[in-house]
C-alpha cells in the first residue's frame, strides 16, 4: 500500500494540466484508494502549497472532502494538516481563504495552536485587515498563548504592516520579554515611517549580542535616505562587526542618492563582492549626474548583466537625451537569448522613440508589444499613447487608448495630453466630460491637460468651466501649472486685466513662465505700459533668461521704438546672453533631420 501511495504522489507531481489531475482523481475514486487517509494526508502535504494552481486546488479539495467533512478525533487535537492548507492560502494568492478556514476550525472545535494563529495573522497583514488582527489579538488574551513571544512578534508585524505604528509600540512596550525580532520589527517600522531618531533610540537600547545584521542594515538604510544622515550611516557602517551585501549596497545607494558619487565609487572599488544591484546603482548614479561615459564604462565592465542593468543604462541615456544610444542598448539586449524585456524596459524604449519622433519605429514597437502580449492596463499603455502622440499620430494614440479595456486615469491623462499637443481642444474637453459621466475620479494632471488644450485652442468658456470644476466639485487646489494655463487662456483671448488680476490674487508666487506668458499677450494686444513693467520685472527677477529680453525687444520693435530695441540688445551682449536658436525635426527615408536656425543640418539614422 505504501508503494502505491508513493507512486500516486509521484504521478500527480508529474501532471502538466488540470485534465491530467482529474484523470488520476477519477482512477483513485474508481479503485477506492482515495478513501485511504494516509494517501489524502500525503496529497495535502505535498501539493497544498504547489506553485501549479491545478495541483494546489486538487490538494485543497481533497482536504475539504476527506478531512474537513469527516475529520477524526486525532485531527481535532492535531491541527498540522489544517495549518498546511491555511499556510497555502495565507502565503498564496487568496489570503481571505485562510481566514475562512480558521473560522471553520473554531466552529468545528479543532484545536488551534500558535502556528495556526501566526498564519492567520499573516493573512490579516497581507490584506491590511487590522480589525481582523485585533480580533485575533483579543482571542489570544483569552487563551494561554498570549504570553508566547513568537505570537507577540507576529502581532507587532501585523500592526506595522497595517500602518498602526502606535499600536505596535504599545504591544512592544507591554512585552515582558523581547528578542532581536521584536526590536528589529519596531526599528524597521520607524525607519519606513521616516522616524529615524525613534529607531535609533531602540537600536541603542539593544545589547551588542542582540544586534544582528538586520538591525545594523535597517539603521544604515534609514540614515542613508537623508542628506543629513549619510555621514551617520557611514559611521555606523564602519562600526559594524560584520557586513553583508545589503550593508554595502545600502551605503552606496545612500551616497548615490545624494550626489556623492566619488564616495560611492570608493566603496564600490573595495567591496569584497558585488551583485547586479551594486552595478545598476552605480550606473544610475553616474547617469543622473550627467556622467554618461562613466556609466557606460561600468556597464561594459559588468561580468553578468540582467534586465535591471540594461534598464539602468537605457534610462541613463534617455535622461541625458542620448535617445539613439538607448535604442542601441535595447537592440543589444534583444541579442541576449537568456533575457526578456520587462514592462520597465519597454516604457524606457517608448520614451526614447517619443523624444526622437520616429513614427516608423513607434509602429514597429507597437507591433512588438502586441506580438509579445504585454499588458497595456498599466504604465506601458500610458507610454504607448504618449509615444504616438509625440510622434505626430494622434489617430494611432486614440486606437491604442480605445483598445485598452481596463483604463485608469493615467491613460485618460495621456490621451488628453496628446489631444492638447495636437491642438484638439474640444476633443480634450469632451474627454473630461466623458470622465465625469463615467464617474472616474480625475486628478490634478487631468486638469492641467484639459486647461492646456483649451489654451491652445482658444476655448475660454471651457477653460473657465474646467477651472471651476476642478476647484469646486473635485476640491483640487490649483497648482502653478493650472494658474499658468488660466493666465494663458485669458491673455490669449485679450482679457489682459482679468489675467493680471488672477496673477495678483494667486496664493502661490507666480514664476517667470507665467510672467512671460502674460508679457507675450501684452505685446500681442498692444498693452505697452503693462508689458514694459512686466518685462523689466522679469529681467530683474531672471536676469539670465534670454526669452525675457527677446520679448521686450520684440515689443519695442512692434511699436517702432528702435532706440529701445538697440538698448535691450546691447544689454544682452554686455551680459553675454545669447538667444536660444529655433529647432525643427523632419523624418525622411528612415532618417531624422534636425535643423537649427543659422546652423548646418544634423541627422540621425536608426
Amino acid at each position: 500500500m505504501e508503494c502505491s501511495i508513493s507512486s500516486t504522489i509521484q504521478v500527480l507531481g508529474s501532471c502538466k494540466t488540470s485534465y491530467d489531475v482529474n484523470k488520476i482523481h477519477a482512477g483513485l475514486i474508481k479503485t477506492g484508494i482515495i478513501k485511504n487517509s494516509n494517501l489524502t494526508t500525503r496529497i495535502v502535504l505535498a501539493f497544498a502549497a504547489s506553485r501549479r494552481p491545478y495541483l494546489a486546488e486538487f490538494a485543497r479539495c481533497v482536504f475539504h472532502e476527506y478531512h474537513v467533512c469527516s475529520f477524526s478525533a486525532v485531527e481535532m487535537e492535531d491541527p498540522f494538516l489544517w495549518n498546511a492548507v491555511i499556510k497555502s492560502h495565507s502565503h498564496g494568492k487568496d489570503p481571505r481563504q485562510a481566514l475562512l478556514l480558521f473560522c471553520l476550525m473554531l466552529e468545528n472545535g479543532v484545536f488551534v495552536d500558535k502556528f495556526s494563529l501566526s498564519l492567520v495573522l499573516k493573512a490579516c497583514s497581507r490584506l491590511g485587515f487590522v480589525k481582523g488582527g485585533m480580533q485575533i489579538h483579543g482571542f489570544l488574551k483569552k487563551t494561554g498563548l498570549w504570553s508566547d513571544l513568537f505570537l507577540q512578534n507576529c502581532l507587532i508585524g501585523l500592526y506595522l504592516k497595517c500602518g498602526c505604528l502606535g499600536f505596535a509600540r504599545q504591544m512592544f512596550d507591554r512585552m515582558p520579554l523581547r528578542d532581536s525580532v521584536s526590536y528589529n520589527s519596531m526599528i524597521d517600522g520607524y525607519v519606513k515611517c521616516g522616524l529615524i531618531e525613534s529607531a535609533r533610540e531602540l537600536f541603542d537600547l539593544m545589547s551588542m549580542e542582540m544586534k544582528n545584521l538586520i538591525s545594523w542594515n535597517s539603521m544604515i538604510s534609514g540614515y542613508a535616505q537623508t542628506s543629513d544622515g549619510v555621514d551617520i550611516a557611514s559611521k555606523l557602517f564602519a562600526e559594524m562587526p560584520e557586513k553583508d551585501l545589503i550593508s554595502w549596497n545600502s551605503m552606496i545607494d545612500g551616497y548615490v542618492k545624494h550626489g556623492r558619487i566619488e564616495d560611492a565609487k570608493g566603496l564600490f572599488d573595495v567591496m569584497p563582492r558585488r551583485d547586479v544591484v551594486t552595478w545598476a546603482t552605480m550606473i544610475d548614479g553616474y547617469a543622473k549626474l550627467g556622467f554618461v561615459y562613466q556609466a557606460k564604462t561600468l556597464f561594459d565592465l559588468m561580468p553578468h548583466r540582467d534586465v535591471v542593468a540594461y534598464n539602468s543604462m537605457m534610462a541613463g541615456y534617455v535622461q541625458n537625451r542620448y535617445h539613439m544610444e538607448a535604442l542601441e542598448i535595447f537592440s543589444d539586449m534583444e541579442k541576449e537569448s537568456h533575457l526578456s524585456p520587462d514592462e520597465t524596459t519597454l516604457v524606457i524604449v517608448l520614451s526614447a522613440i517619443a523624444q526622437l519622433g520616429r513614427l516608423s519605429k513607434a509602429m514597429d514597437m507597437h507591433l512588438y508589444i502586441v506580438e509579445k502580449q504585454f499588458y497595456l492596463g498599466g504604465k506601458l499603455g500610458v507610454a504607448l499613447i504618449d509615444m504616438f502622440s509625440k510622434c505626430g499620430s494622434i489617430q494611432h494614440a486614440m486606437l491604442v487608448f480605445e483598445g485598452i479595456k481596463s483604463k485608469n486615469i493615467d491613460h485618460w491623462n495621456a490621451m488628453i495630453g496628446g489631444l492638447a499637443v495636437h491642438g484638439l481642444g474640444e476633443s480634450a474637453f469632451n474627454m473630461l466630460l466623458q470622465i465625469e459621466r463615467l464617474s472616474i475620479i480625475p486628478d490634478d494632471i487631468t486638469f492641467v491637460g484639459v486647461l492646456n488644450a483649451c489654451s491652445h485652442s482658444g476655448l475660454v468658456k471651457e477653460g473657465l468651466l474646467c477651472f471651476e470644476l476642478m476647484r469646486r466639485k473635485h476640491k483640487i487646489e490649483p497648482r502653478l501649472q493650472h494658474y499658468g494655463c488660466m493666465v494663458d487662456i485669458l491673455s490669449r483671448s485679450g482679457s489682459i486685466e482679468l489675467a493680471k488680476n488672477l496673477i495678483e490674487e494667486m496664493p502661490i508666487e507666480p514664476n517667470d513662465v507665467i510672467w512671460r506668458t502674460f508679457l507675450t499677450a501684452c505685446s500681442h494686444h498692444k498693452e505697452f505700459e503693462t508689458g514694459e513693467l512686466v518685462a523689466k520685472h522679469l529681467i530683474l527677477q531672471a536676469g539670465y533668461n534670454p526669452s525675457s529680453y527677446v520679448l521686450l525687444s520684440n515689443m519695442y520693435a512692434s511699436f517702432g521704438m528702435w532706440k529701445e530695441v538697440r538698448r535691450v540688445r546691447t544689454m544682452m551682449k554686455e551680459r553675454k546672453i545669447e538667444k536660444i536658436p529655433g529647432c525643427s525635426w523632419i523624418e525622411l527615408d528612415g532618417r531624422v533631420h534636425e535643423f537649427f536656425v543659422d546652423s548646418i543640418e544634423v541627422s540621425n539614422t536608426l
